[in-house]
């Protein structure tokens, strides 16, 4: 299940669908490829990429001017010391809105009868569809940018029904994630239009003819910060809790809170902090596109999740409208039996991320490691678990050791099984080991990922004053240098100094969802935008190394490396001035590196606004052509 052997290392590089990594062995390639992928994913890839090698060729104007502006044009950006860097897109980020507005612009998708023509397994089926609107999915390996095409799609929608005649898509969109943990990662992007402007979104005025940046109008409303003053140009930024209809929705065992279900139905409309009910204000627009973050949680078509979208859609209907675009993004839309979503239409796997080093490199104990780990038999969790806490200390430590080296703080990340055992751990971290001391946070969560007040025994604004500390843990102004919950491991606190995860708890779960979204929160990179090789080394019990092992099926390769005292830091080479020498002097040794600006740069300004008649050059008659001589045209050299 390698990949194959002439896959690219450089992301930036454009991949042929004949040589992307798919489930099997590589014999396998060119009679079973297509039936062992997504089933549209295959067919889709080859007919973008000739798409792309025509120019765009049936794309609206304003679809390729934007992603000529994105793929094809440099991007020059500030960056450290007033030094110039360029910026650009993975091509896993561009394969993703390419193939979205194919599908759009140029094979003019309306439902689900127009995406099963690219099916390549033959298995597909009208009623694997459960939405009568359209809608598609992004798969995207945990790490690689999935913030950065949602910002494109939305760029993308907006100047399509500005400038395009016609258009059916949206200038309101709602953005939904599942809990407030991911919120947090998502506002601190999207909130004051950052991301539009700090990334190349919005083109510059002038550019193809449209005053692109004038022109981008939206107002950002966050959760229950709600201040319409127009029908279109809204960015509703919200978890899935604010937009549930008012209506009652039959809860399910499958809910990820199972409260409702076992004790009676949800609160109708607002939830219990809301100061406003931000699923009937949605409901009162005309056009709306909806992005799903996390979107692996829309599994089912019986979960309020997927239930609110519906009703959200109906209510355009009764207005002579429809949901105009739905788009999930997640690195794992797989169904409860594995399966994957039937509507995916572009794919980067994890096998391929951590290849291309655009995510962190998975590393394991390797056997004579493993050998000294045991369980004590001990009531106390800290003293039967001592091994695997002192393994992943060590670990921390060394990786500790050599990111303070290059100004960054190596983070410990420890998952326990319960709340009460959260308390232990993190007790036993502080009176054990001095790096710890004061420098453990303990957070405890909600099935859906909000912070507990009734778990942790807090206080409202002491739970919002521990959200932020875990959101900022990355910095030395932070006084935390460990992280110990229950579930927030599982998605959405994506924090990217996490070096080391230690896993105290087994999973039951016949989910297969679940394995890459325990090793994202230490996938994020460290030192991103640098082509080299990062690690974050996981630890725990038998249960849980199992379970992070069961991976392996979707091709990712885990090394397994000697850890604990004695062994070396699973850390990228440092190469730093040797301070300690005395019999050198490094003054004189010292090479200063000028910071040199760009040469040359691209500005695009209104030409309405030159005024011609202020160039001073001088003007040049032109001859009339002369019957007799037209089609002889001679260069004399």
């Amino acid at each position: 299940m390698a990949l194959h052997p002439d896959f690219p290392d450089s992301p930036h590089v454009i991949l042929e669908p004949d040589i992307r990594w798919f489930p099997a062995d590589e014999v396998l390639r060119e009679s079973s490829y297509e039936k062992l992928l997504p089933p549209l994913v295959h067919e889709l890839r080859k007919k973008v990429k000739t798409w792309r090698e025509t120019d765009y060729t049936g794309a609206t104007d304003t679809s390729i001017s934007l992603l000529k502006w994105w793929f094809s044009h440099e991007h020059l950006m500030p960056g450290a010391a007033g030094a110039i860097t360029r910026f650009q897109y993975y091509f896993a980020q561009q394969e993703a809105i390419e193939t979205i507005v194919y599908l759009y612009d140029v094979v003019r998708v309306k439902d689900k009868y127009d995406l099963i023509r690219f099916d390549s397994s033959g298995a597909v089926s009208a009623n694997m569809f459960d939405e009568s609107w359209r809608r598609f999915v992004i798969k995207m390996a945990t790490g690689s940018g999935k913030t950065k095409v949602m910002s494109l799609i939305l760029a993308w929608c907006f100047f399509h029904k500005l400038y395009e005649e016609g258009s059916e898509l949206a200038r309101n969109f709602l953005l939904i994630t599942p809990n407030i943990i991911v919120l947090d990662r998502i506002r601190h992007d999207f909130e004051g239009l950052r991301i539009f402007f700090q990334d190349p979104v919005v083109p510059d005025n002038g550019y193809n003819g449209h005053n692109w940046r004038d022109d981008f109008q939206l107002t950002i409303h966050i959760q229950d910060e709600v201040n319409i003053t127009r029908k279109i140009g809204n960015i509703f930024l919200t978890n899935i809790h604010r937009i549930y209809s008012g209506e009652d929705i039959p809860p399910s065992a499958d809910d990820d809170n199972t409260m409702d279900y076992f004790l009676g139905p949800r609160p109708k409309g607002k939830t219990t902090d809301s100061k406003v009910d931000l699923g009937e204000i949605v409901r009162t627009i005309d056009e709306l596109v909806i992005l799903n973050d996390e979107a692996h949680h829309i599994h089912d078509s019986r979960l309020a999740w997927f239930k609110s979208i519906e009703d959200i859609h109906h209510n355009l209907q009764h207005k002579d409208s429809s949901l105009a675009l739905q788009v999930d993004v997640t690195a794992t839309p797989k169904h409860n039996n594995g399966s994957i979503f039937v509507q995916t239409v572009s794919d980067y796997p994890l096998v391929e991320a951590i290849s291309q080093n655009v995510v962190k490199h998975p590393v394991l104990p390797d056997a004579a490691s493993r050998a000294k780990l045991s369980e004590r038999q001990s009531s106390c969790f800290t003293e039967k678990y001592a091994d695997y806490l002192h393994l992943g200390y060590e670990e921390w430590r060394k990786a500790y050791r050599e990111h303070e080296k290059l100004g960054k703080k190596a983070i410990l990340f420890v998952m326990t099984d319960d709340t009460r055992n959260c308390d232990d751990v993190a007790e036993y971290l502080e009176a054990t080991y001095s790096a710890l001391k004061d420098a453990v946070l303990v957070i405890h969560t909600k099935k859906n990922g909000e912070l507990s007040e009734a778990q942790s025994g807090k206080k409202k604004e002491e739970l919002e004053k521990l959200r932020n500390q875990s959101n900022v843990i990355d910095s030395w102004d932070s006084p935390f240098k460990a992280i110990v919950s229950v579930l927030m491991l599982k998605e959405g606190w994506d924090v990217k100094n996490v070096t080391t995860i230690v896993g105290l708890r087994a999973y039951s779960a016949k989910s297969n969802i679940l394995p890459e979204q325990t090793l994202g929160r230490g996938l994020r990179k460290m030192y991103p935008g640098y082509d080299m090789k990062e690690y974050v080394s996981v630890v725990g019990t038998d249960a849980f190394m199992e379970f992070v092992e069961s991976i392996q099926s979707e091709g990712v390769e885990l090394e397994q490396k000697a850890m604990g005292e004695g062994s070396k830091p699973n850390t990228p080479l440092i190469v730093e001035v040797d301070n300690e020498n005395k019999s050198k002097d490094l003054d004189e040794l010292d090479i200063e590196l000028p910071v040199l600006t760009a040469r040359m740069y691209r500005e695009y300004n209104n030409l309405s606004d030159l005024d011609t008649s202020g160039f001073k050059h001088k003007k040049l008659r032109i001859k009339n052509s002369v019957k007799r001589n037209s089609g002889r045209l001679f260069l004399r050299m």
